[in-house]
């Protein structure tokens, strides 16, 4: 019983917990914002080109050739996650913009640097998760506006390039750099496992604390009641405890390696933030573009801690010849 109550205070689940209390006390504001906000940039830019210098071109085609896992993503994704949402928001349990946000955090892709980094923490398929996580990004700047337009009647037309953009400069981009820089600088990653680990978690606390923090800095606590925090804490830990159940779950029915079921996992019950926040500028009125969006902040904190206590529980499972 010790051992199970230490794991739950994980340093960096109580850094994540620290890094929450930080946003809602001193969220980033002014230059302050602008410079935490290009820090986190730089943090997510870094984790990718050294996941990509790390990994072998075997393991990357390999993993890109896994077309079962990434079509078990995708489905998890864009069809269960919807499906718990519209079952969901059909109870007379929520007002009508607390329902629109968590359907709308239901029909995001998955998050990208997040779903690697724990995947890698998890000692799960790296390579596999790269990919899942890259085209549930990439087909969700088209698939969640339809979504939105179909179940929720949004008068959104579509998304802008910009998003596209911005994924394939900050992910993809460094991921192939780093990958073809592996003959200079993959020996030194291999030595330094340790600084790579503290790259991954340290994104992760930088995107956390300027994304809540900005949430904060508008106003969030005094816009929402505290019945309606509660029930949208319920909304979302309820939708993500039945993914991760199922998800794990449908690894083993589909007779998945530990390691892909891994990615399943964590690809496929992550709701993307980074994602969320200009989509659901393009397809609300800005009037609710805030209240929208707190739901899927909400969503993304349980998310983070979760996967945290979880990929940690895993890595000390694993296998020693993994």
């Amino acid at each position: 019983m010790p051992g199970r109550l230490l794991a739950l205070f994980d340093p960096f689940v109580a850094g994540l917990i620290g890094i929450l209390l930080l946003a809602t006390i001193a969220p980033p504001q002014g230059a302050w914002a602008a410079i935490a906000s290009d820090a986190a940039n730089v943090g997510i830019v870094l984790l990718f080109f050294l996941h990509g210098a790390k990994l072998s071109r075997q393991a990357i085609l390999d993993g890109a050739r896994n077309w079962q896992l990434h079509l078990a993503t995708l489905a998890t994704t864009f069809v269960l996650f919807p499906l718990l949402g519209m079952a969901l928001t059909s109870l007379p349990l929520f007002d009508r913009t607390t329902g629109m946000g968590l359907l709308f955090l239901t029909l995001l892709p998955s998050t990208v640097q997040s779903s690697i980094a724990f995947t890698s923490i998890a000692r799960g398929n790296v390579a596999g998760a790269v990919c899942s996580a890259s085209f549930s990004n990439l087909l969700g700047i088209a698939a969640t506006p339809l979504l939105v337009m179909w179940l929720m009647g949004g008068n959104g037309a579509g998304i802008s390039i910009e998003s596209a953009k911005s994924i394939a400069l900050q992910l993809l981009l460094p991921f192939v750099v780093g990958h073809l820089s592996r003959p200079l600088v993959g020996a030194f990653v291999a030595r330094h496992k340790r600084f790579v680990s503290l790259v991954d978690r340290g994104s992760i606390l930088l995107v956390v604390y300027t994304a809540f923090g900005a949430a904060v800095a508008e106003g969030l606590w005094q816009r929402l009641p505290l019945s309606g925090l509660a029930l949208i804490l319920l909304g979302c830990a309820i939708i993500l405890g039945i993914v991760l159940m199922l998800t794990w779950w449908l690894g083993g029915a589909l007779g998945f390696s530990r390691a892909d079921r891994i990615v399943l996992l964590f690809c496929g019950s992550k709701k993307s933030l980074a994602s969320g926040v200009p989509m659901a500028g393009v397809l609300f009125p800005p009037a609710q573009v805030g209240l929208v969006l707190v739901p899927l902040m909400i969503f993304h904190q349980i998310q983070l801690v979760a996967c945290a206590v979880i990929a940690r529980r895993l890595a000390r499972s694993a296998p020693t010849d993994e």
